[in-house]
């Protein structure tokens, strides 16, 4: 089943809906699902193509509601390369966005910080990323495979952050978001690498997703929630149990963030 297809499948569930925005909701933010008026949820399992996500704190359903009054459509949860080795992924419902009619994607993640003034609990800005894994175009046919990066996470969408952070008192860390494909965590060293890099903040997602994005000629706007410090930054070991922790604890605040997000993406094209 296509995209076409697809989309026709999920306007069958919801024929009213015309989101123009889409949220990923990365580890610990499940609970901002529940801030989705009007919902209409599909599992994946339901969508064929859509991902069989084995990582815990990805719950595997398509919302289609309102936040803030702005339509959405939120996929609470994502699959990740390091599943099947695969960075396409999430080829197919980036693409079901992009029929649905969705014009800009909001993608979270949680991730480890590679500035102690950035601890666990704060929300960075990704203003751009650095790809440490396989390109997901690869194969991909035609020149519209040839996407310009540059400005990648769009500006005008950077600065309603921006501003919505300030609305709700977050104070809202900006940073370059270095892909790594896990499932290990970086050692030491790489985590050496990266800060030489240029790099603020490293996680095992979102990459993928934002070329893919860009290819289908969507919006795309990034959020970390820093649940760690890098590797060898404290002398602990790191733990997805960690990760897990500090991403429900810190979840609260970067969900009234996109709640205000959202709300002034509403106001801007009302």
């Amino acid at each position: 089943m296509d995209a076409l297809q697809l989309a026709r499948l999920i306007r069958e569930w919801a024929p009213d809906a015309a989101p123009k925005v889409a949220l990923v909701l990365g580890s610990g933010l499940g609970d901002v699902a529940r801030a989705v008026e009007g919902a209409e949820a599909i599992p994946y399992l339901d969508l064929p193509g859509f991902p069989r996500s084995g990582v815990s704190g990805h719950a595997g359903e398509l919302m289609l509601g309102r936040i803030a009054g702005c339509e959405v459509v939120v996929l609470s949860g994502r699959a990740h390369m390091y599943e099947h080795g695969n960075p396409r992924e999430m080829a197919v419902p980036i693409a079901t966005l992009a029929a649905l009619g969705v014009e800009t994607l909001i993608l979270t993640n949680a991730a480890g910080s590679l500035r102690e003034s950035v601890g666990p609990g704060s929300a960075m800005l990704i203003t751009d990323h650095i790809a440490l894994g396989p390109n997901p175009l690869i194969g991909v046919e035609g020149d519209e495979r040839f996407v310009s990066m540059v400005d990648a996470y769009d500006p005008a969408l950077r600065d309603v952050a921006r501003q919505a952070a300030a609305a709700v008192g977050i104070d809202l860390a900006e940073g370059v978001y270095m892909w790594f494909t896990g499932p290990s965590f970086e050692t030491p060293a790489e985590i050496r690498m990266a800060r030489v890099l240029g790099a603020d903040a490293v996680g095992m997602s979102t990459v993928p997703e934002v070329i893919l994005a860009r290819h289908a000629g969507l919006r795309v706007l990034g959020l970390s929630l820093i649940t760690n410090l890098g590797a060898g930054m404290t002398g602990r070991a790191l733990s997805h149990a960690e990760t897990k922790h500090e991403a429900a604890r810190g979840g609260g605040r970067m969900g009234a963030l996109l709640v205000e997000i959202l709300g002034r993406i509403t106001e801007a094209t009302s």
